[in-house]
């Protein structure tokens, strides 16, 4: 009896947030090696089909990096990265799109196989994301640069109660396609929507200030506080990217920003429920 009390409580723990966020939307960014792996996938989906059926809106922007290196290396193409950016020639942008719409059906499928409902978006059709070409000190490319979201058509999915599943990618007005960077288009959906929250999901717990000392977890940061540990290099390398993404999204009015540990069982869900959340929380 003690244990079904236990879950009853649990739920009544939620029920504040649920209130809170409720018709609220939440954009959640999922990628890299996180993405590939199954289970993890499984029980990641499972919590944005639970969001969705509480009232709340999911938005999922995708990335795909490992499965397009994999797919380039098995075609004997030269993968070429300057500063964590691909390197996008013709070949490698047909791959990169080829990649990310196969993910994209996979995704649509599992969510619609757990019983929700679920519409696959590319960024580079109907005006969804526009781009224009990155500028950087060597050429990459068709690499771009996110100039804005069209709203509207991800606000028509949601006022569905569908759930919308984004490539990254997107297209200038001369309809030249760009190989986006997932977090960067993610971040400027969320501001586009002015979500209420911006989820990235990783594969670390999240901002250590210590990367060897499991006790120096950072629960809570403001953007001042992210901008003076980049500065001391306690954030460096791969979570740059991640923190910038969330800063701009809270500079585009997103209210709260999180990077959390995807491979934590529910992580979405106790991020969002709980009284005292699992990930790093940043805030303006």
């Amino acid at each position: 009896m003690e244990h079904i009390i236990k879950k009853a409580d649990v739920l009544i723990e939620a029920l504040p947030y649920i209130k809170r966020f409720h018709k609220k939307t939440t954009v959640i960014k999922y990628g890299g090696s996180i993405l590939g792996e199954e289970k993890i996938r499984c029980g990641v989906l499972e919590d944005i089909v639970f969001l969705s059926y509480m009232g709340l809106r999911p938005v999922l922007v995708h990335g795909g990096g490992p499965n397009i290196s994999e797919r380039m290396k098995s075609s004997g193409k030269k993968t070429d990265f300057v500063e964590g950016m691909r390197v996008t020639d013709n070949e490698t942008l047909k791959i990169v799109s080829e990649e990310l719409e196969s993910l994209n059906k996979l995704i649509v499928k599992e969510i619609v196989d757990l019983g929700a409902r679920a519409k696959g978006l590319n960024g580079k059709d109907n005006n969804l994301i526009e781009a224009k070409k990155k500028t950087a000190k060597v050429d990459l490319g068709f690499v771009g640069d996110v100039v804005g979201v069209n709203a509207d058509l991800i606000s028509r999915q949601l006022n569905q109660d569908v759930i919308p599943v984004i490539c990254p990618m997107g297209a200038d007005k001369d309809s030249i396609v760009y190989n986006i960077n997932a977090d960067e288009a993610a971040a400027c959906v969320a501001g586009a929507l002015c979500a209420e929250k911006f989820v990235l999901l990783t594969n670390v717990k999240g901002i250590m200030r210590n990367a060897d000392d499991v006790n120096s977890f950072i629960a809570a940061l403001t953007v001042r506080e992210i901008e003076g540990l980049i500065k001391d290099k306690v954030i460096q390398q791969g979570m740059i990217p991640k923190v910038s993404a969330c800063v701009a999204a809270l500079k585009h009015g997103v209210k709260k920003t999180h990077i959390i540990d995807a491979r934590i069982l529910h992580a979405l869900l106790l991020e969002i429920f709980t009284d005292e959340g699992i990930g790093t929380e940043i805030v303006k």
